[in-house]
C-alpha cells in the first residue's frame, strides 16, 4: 500500500521541516496578530477591546469614556468612539520633565545635589 497523505512530512518552501504543533502555534500567532491589527484600526471598540488597547480597567475606562461623551449604546452593546476618547486622553498629556515619584524624593535629591 502507498503512503497516506497524513503520513508524509509537512514541507514548506520557505521553512525547513517542522513539527505539527510548531505549525499550529505559528498559525495561531499569525491569526492573533491579524486580529490585533484589525482591532487597532477600528473607529468603534467594544469595551473589552478598549480595555486591552488603552490598558485600563473596565470601571475606569467606562468612567472616562462617559466623561468625554465617547460611549454609544444600542441593544445592550456598548461601543467607544476612539477618535473622541483619544482626543480626551490628550488633555492629560504631561510635558516632559515633570515626572515625580515617592513624594518628590527625586526632586529633593536633585535639589540637594544642586544646593
Amino acid at each position: 500500500m502507498g503512503k497516506k497523505k497524513a503520513d508524509e512530512p509537512h514541507f514548506d518552501i520557505n521553512k525547513d521541516y517542522m513539527a505539527e504543533d510548531e505549525r499550529d502555534t505559528e498559525t495561531r500567532t499569525v491569526i492573533q496578530e491579524k486580529l490585533v491589527v484589525r482591532t487597532l484600526n477600528k473607529k468603534f471598540l467594544r469595551y473589552r477591546d478598549a480595555e486591552l488597547v488603552y490598558s485600563l480597567e473596565h470601571k475606569k475606562l467606562l468612567e472616562m469614556a462617559d466623561q468625554c461623551g465617547a460611549i454609544y449604546r444600542r441593544d445592550g452593546i456598548v461601543l467607544i468612539n476612539r477618535d473622541i476618547f483619544d482626543e480626551y486622553l490628550e488633555k492629560f498629556h504631561q510635558p516632559a520633565g515633570l515626572y515625580q515619584t515617592n513624594g518628590n524624593r527625586e526632586k529633593k535629591v536633585l535639589e540637594d545635589r544642586e544646593g
